[in-house]
């Protein structure tokens, strides 16, 4: 048992807000179909509309994978600090 007081960490951070907007991204890009219903430009061939959700899927990939590579950062500081706030 310890006598310190523990300290409880904010649950809305920058980092997590980071994280957020990295997954919401892509569902808005998605949704708002307005910005891409049209056939121009073409790419190769390939009307916009198509090319443009496509390219989404990459993108897509890229903020998800940079969103779970910022949640495992942000858990192993919290945990870090958790473990050196108990040793105190």
């Amino acid at each position: 048992m310890s006598d310190a007081p523990e300290v409880k960490q904010p649950v809305v951070t920058p980092v997590r807000v980071i994280i957020a907007l990295c997954l919401v991204a892509p569902f808005i890009a998605m949704l708002w179909v307005s910005s891409y219903a049209k056939v121009e430009p073409t790419l190769i061939g390939v009307p916009f509309f198509y090319w443009y959700q496509m390219l989404w899927v990459l993108i897509s990939t890229a903020l998800t994978m940079i969103a779970y590579k910022l949640w495992q950062r942000d858990q192993r500081a919290r945990k870090s600090a958790q473990s050196a706030g108990g040793q105190a």
